[in-house]
């Protein structure tokens, strides 16, 4: 499938690249280099904003930041033109990758607060460039630069620059939709904090997708600069690039590589149409009519139903390919006794403005042991878990897996190194399928290629007997199946131990017994399980050890019957003495 995309826009690129020297008219070369322009802009917009979620309005800026490269090097400097266009690119991408390597830093700055400030940087660099030597008012006059002679014509010249940035950036689009980094922005763009514990890279990932972008938007204002052959800020830095850009991303389907072209397609037509009949205002409102019928009716965009479908016919395809190659893991040798530490927590402490979550847990997990963690509604267990999986960085205290200190280590290092976990909510990626759900994990906490995490998540999924929907969004999936896919992400990394939060809550007699059966298989494969519950049954059928937490304080651990007569865990669990429950 992406080789025929590929195929695909290097073809109608090649077509379209012989229009001029079969005597296209002037006009309809410049028509179609606007419709080039704005594809450009929007899809490489799309690249990063459209696929991780994080909506910029600063595109107009990194475009910007190209045509006065161009306006300074060849209006100042007199630097040929195709030089400073890779300049233009390069410096576009740097300032994009300046802002990202702060602004990603800062937890809290997604959603509206990135695209407010992604505008504000705008204005910022507008009154820089106005009130310098790069501008200083006048604007900067490009009409003595060489123009490239690359065709019949100066509006062919043009015409196949425009078009030649567009088929590579439609490839960019192409490589990062059906590439792992491309897996990883779409989990962040459903669930970031999610994604960082399953083992993507979020800020690195956020990183390359955002100089990517910004250097094609900045190589399409480097060629708007000579075409337009005069630079001004107010005209560069202007809200119309940013917000046409969202507009054609958002009207053709930010999650298809194609669909920012459909929407620069569409309204680039739209307007021509209009102006052409001397009603301007008249389709400014029809284009303004359509975008609201399509946000309110079509959601997802002229081609977000084809994105989901394509997307499920790729999951088909490749466990059409796999069926006969994946056999079921077989049952692992016991892990000899004494089981080595596999790990341990050192005064592990955790604490939120003030409330103490974990107070200095010592507690040891040793290999290849199902260890079961009770405790009271709010005694610290989940707390623990997303401590331990990086969730939530440890306020004191420490982390020592196989005699290794991780307290310092991010989620998704911690991922990788054979830590992964389940939610007492399920958490899946919704736009993800079952099956890229689960490679996704397979792929980045299993630090390895998207064709191999392709044969974990199925072998995942045969474990959980999921297999059947691997093709299915979650929203197709009940409860149960949720819980189950959880299990599969966990399970499709390979880990060394396995962190389960509350996986029966909710679920039936029925469904109970076959998760418990399932952990069982699980832990025979030689699986290490730290198993948080309020299904006493389960625990005391599973758990080979007990640890239970009161106040985020470790207050027992042991065997199963002997942790139970405990005074203080009944204490914890009934809220009175031990000596008045016995009476």
């Amino acid at each position: 499938m992406k080789q025929s995309s590929y195929g695909l826009v290097v073809l109608s690129g090649i077509l379209l690249a012989m229009l001029p020297w079969l005597s296209l008219p002037a006009f309809w070369q410049s028509f179609l280099y606007i419709v080039f322009y704005w594809g450009v802009l929007a899809v490489s917009w799309n690249l990063f904003s459209g696929v991780s979620g994080y909506f910029s309005f600063g595109h107009g800026a990194f475009f910007g930041i190209g045509m006065y490269t161009v306006a300074y090097f060849c209006g100042h400097m007199e630097m040929e033109f195709l030089p400073a266009l890779i300049l233009a690119g390069f410096f576009a991408g740097l300032f994009g990758l300046g802002i990202g390597a702060l602004v990603f830093r800062v937890h809290n700055v997604r959603g509206e607060l990135f695209a407010l400030l992604t505008l504000a940087v705008t204005f910022v660099i507008a009154t820089i460039v106005l009130n310098t030597p790069i501008d200083g008012g006048p604007g900067v006059y490009l009409n003595s630069v060489a123009i490239p002679k690359i065709g019949p014509n100066v509006a062919a010249a043009f015409y196949l620059m425009m078009l030649a940035l567009l088929v590579i950036t439609l490839l960019c689009a192409i490589w990062i939709y059906s590439s792992k980094l491309g897996l990883g922005l779409s989990a962040i763009h459903d669930d970031e904090d999610a994604a960082e514990v399953m083992g993507v890279p979020t800020y690195r990932s956020k990183l390359i997708g955002l100089f990517i972008s910004t250097y094609l938007a900045g190589m399409a204002g480097a060629i708007q600069a000579l075409f337009v052959s005069y630079v001004t800020a107010p005209e560069t830095f202007s809200i119309t690039v940013p917000l046409f850009v969202v507009l054609m991303s958002v009207l053709g389907g930010t999650r298809h590589w194609a669909g920012p072209l459909v929407g620069a397609i569409v309204i680039t037509g739209i307007q021509y149409l209009f102006t052409m009949g001397d009603s301007a205002l008249l389709g400014k409102m029809i284009l303004g009519l359509i975008l609201i019928l399509v946000i309110l009716f079509i959601p997802n965009g002229l081609l977000g139903n084809l994105a989901r479908s394509r997307a499920k016919k790729n999951s088909q395809k490749i466990v059409e390919s796999l069926k006969n190659k994946v056999v079921k893991k077989p049952p692992q040798p016991a892990i000899k006794s004494p089981a080595p530490i596999l790990l341990q927590t050192k005064g592990l402490s955790k604490s939120f403005s003030g409330i103490q979550a974990l107070q200095n847990v010592d507690l040891e997990i040793y290999e290849g042991e199902i260890l079961g963690l009770l405790g009271p509604n709010g005694s610290g267990k989940s707390t623990f878990i997303n401590v331990i999986s990086g969730h939530y960085a440890a306020t004191g205290g420490q982390k020592v897996f196989q005699g290794q200190d991780i307290t310092a280590l991010g989620a998704h290092d911690i991922a990788v190194k054979g830590i992964t976990r389940t939610y007492q909510t399920p958490r899946p990626f919704n736009e993800l399928t079952v099956l890229d759900n689960t490679r996704l994990v397979a792929a980045y906490a299993g630090n390895t290629s998207l064709e191999k995490a392709s044969e974990l998540a199925y072998e995942a999924l045969m474990q959980v007997g999921l297999e059947d929907k691997a093709d299915a969004l979650p929203s197709d999936l009940n409860l149960h199946q949720r819980k189950f896919l959880e299990f599969a992400r966990a399970l499709a990394a390979r880990p060394k131990l396995l962190m389960l939060d509350e996986v029966l809550s909710g679920l039936t007699p029925s469904e109970i017994q076959s998760s418990v059966e399932l952990i069982q298989k699980i832990r025979s494969q030689g699986t290490t399980i730290l198993f948080v519950e309020h299904v006493m049954s389960a625990v005391m059928a599973l758990a080979d050890r007990i640890a239970v937490l009161n106040h985020g304080q470790l207050i027992a651990k042991g065997l199963p019957a002997d942790v139970m007569r405990n005074p203080e865990v009944m204490t914890a669990y009934l809220g009175k003495k031990a000596d008045d429950v016995r009476a």
